[in-house]
């Protein structure tokens, strides 16, 4: 019974974040500065593959989709959520991932990102077939 309190308290002060119903979420617009599309540069220790590539569109509304590629292109649109100051993306998937922006550069899900000026063309093709709610940037 302790250990079941101390693991409870660990997670309550550790801030996770979980959601428990995604179209109970509340839709946050973007920031200044964080519409666009943002890609990974390089291999990133969270991808399965060096040569796979992680995109993040976010529209001014708040609207996202994150996009990964390797063998096949895995695409989850999702929201931006505000929780205490901190911003967060939210997918279909109730999949909750942290970002942090500093000039191009966002910090996502563990990975780096930086600002390019159109997605890639297998995530451009997702985009095509199934539109975010709201215009892209």
């Amino acid at each position: 019974m302790k250990k079941l309190m101390l693991l409870t308290a660990w997670l309550a002060l550790s801030g996770c974040v979980q959601v428990s119903d995604y179209n109970e979420v509340v839709k946050a617009p973007a920031p200044a500065g964080l519409a666009g599309y943002w890609q990974s540069q390089g291999p990133q220790s969270e991808l399965v593959s060096p040569q796979a590539i992680a995109s993040l569109v976010v529209t001014a509304q708040g609207d996202t989709l994150d996009c990964r590629q390797w063998q096949r292109v895995i695409a989850l649109p999702g929201k931006l959520m505000q929780r205490g100051g901190d911003l967060y993306n939210v997918t279909v998937k109730q999949e909750v991932y942290d970002l942090e922006r500093a000039g191009d550069t966002l910090e996502y899900a563990g990975m780096t990102l930086k600002r390019v000026a159109r997605p890639t063309a297998e995530c451009a093709e997702v985009l095509a077939k199934s539109p975010l709610a709201t215009p892209l940037p």
